[in-house]
This record gives structure tokens, C-alpha cells and sequence, in this order.
């Protein structure tokens, strides 16, 4: 479980195909506090760490990939030099300072506008309307794993389009700081959206 906000941003110093993928993440974490088997959320996907070592300027962990995951995520992702955003996971007792974030993606978005908007980066994507049907005006939604508030949602179709703000705080934290039109961002709704979504669904049958 997590909150969407991030405490570092990794990047990937190698990448290895084992049929899944293994990815060694430089981080700036002290890694004597993370345990084999913890959960780090890497770009909104909750991933277990399966080794990790010190380099010269930090430390770097490792996590496999499933080809699953790959299929589901946002493309340029899982390679070498890819910048993630971290957040490990929530403990009892932390402050829910975003919203609750499980790590699993629903889809990807894509990123169709991008401009400046008083100090922060307002974004317009669009997401497959099986996602979309789970936004709402002032909702919720992580991408890439952080946590952001929606300002306003169209259905099109097969599509569905929202837009939301990012502060200039969150730019310099994150990777949503260089984030330009035709990029791809990992999907999260909110998870009492999507049962509420589930429950519906299975009531029109």
C-alpha cells in the first residue's frame, strides 16, 4: 500500500531479459532499512526487491519485471537510464499526505497537451474510456505513481479525456517535470472508484 507521494526518484543502471525482465535501480535510500521481499513502488507499479548492493554514490536495487507488467505499463519505461519515481511502501502510523495508491496500474494515459498554466504544468491525456468511467472532476488518480487531483473529465467514445495541474513542487520531485506531449504515464484510479465501477458492471448484467 501506498499514498502516491514520492520520497526519490531512481534510475535504472541495468537491465537484464531472465524471460522476465530484471532491472537494478540506483537509489538514494538507505537500503539497510529495506528488506529482501519489501515492496518499492517504481512509476506507480508495486515491485519486490530481490537483491540489492551499495555503489559509489548510493545504493541500487533490483526488481523483476513479468512480462505482465510490461504489457500493461507505460512503453520506455523498463530500460537503462529510465528515471522512476520511488515511494516505499506505507507503514502504520505514516501520514497519508496523498490518497491510498495499491501499486496495481489500470492502463496507460497518454499525454495529448502540455503548457504552462500560473507556475505549474497543466496536462490534458487520454486514457481508454474503461478507465475513464473511474475519474471524476476532483478525484483522485496517480500517474506514475504520484498522486494528483483531477480537474476536469470528457467522455469521447472510446476515449476518455481529463486534465489535471502539476505545482512546480511536484515537478522538481518527480519525473512530471520534463513530461512532454506523446508520452505514455502509468494509470491508477482510485481504488474505491474501481469497485464502485466493479459493483456496477456486475448489477447491469
Amino acid at each position: 500500500m501506498f499514498t502516491g507521494i514520492v520520497t526519490d526518484v531512481g534510475m535504472v543502471r541495468r537491465v537484464e531479459r531472465r524471460g522476465d525482465l530484471r532491472l537494478e535501480i540506483r537509489t538514494g535510500y538507505d537500503l539497510a532499512t529495506v528488506d529482501l521481499g519489501a515492496s518499492i513502488a517504481c512509476s506507480g507499479v508495486c515491485l519486490t526487491v530481490v537483491d540489492k548492493g551499495p555503489e559509489e554514490n548510493g545504493c541500487w536495487f533490483a526488481v523483476d519485471v513479468s512480462g505482465e507488467t510490461q504489457s500493461r505499463t507505460a512503453k520506455d519505461l523498463w530500460r537503462e537510464g529510465a528515471r522512476l519515481n520511488l515511494e516505499r511502501s506505507l507503514r502504520l502510523g505514516d501520514e497519508l499526505g496523498g490518497h491510498i495508491v495499491t501499486g496495481h496500474v489500470d492502463n496507460v494515459a497518454d499525454v495529448v497537451a502540455a503548457r504552462n498554466q500560473g507556475g505549474s504544468t497543466h496536462l490534458m491525456l487520454s486514457t481508454p474510456a474503461q478507465v475513464g468511467r473511474a475519474l471524476a472532476p476532483k478525484g483522485s488518480v496517480a500517474l506514475d505513481g504520484v498522486s494528483l487531483t483531477i480537474n476536469e473529465v470528457e467522455d469521447m467514445g472510446e476515449r476518455t479525456r481529463f486534465t489535471l495541474n502539476v505545482i512546480p513542487h511536484t515537478a522538481q520531485q518527480t519525473t512530471l517535470g520534463d513530461v512532454q506531449v506523446g508520452r505514455q504515464l502509468n494509470v491508477e484510479v482510485d481504488v474505491l472508484a474501481r469497485y464502485i465501477e466493479r459493483m456496477l458492471a456486475a448489477r447491469a448484467q
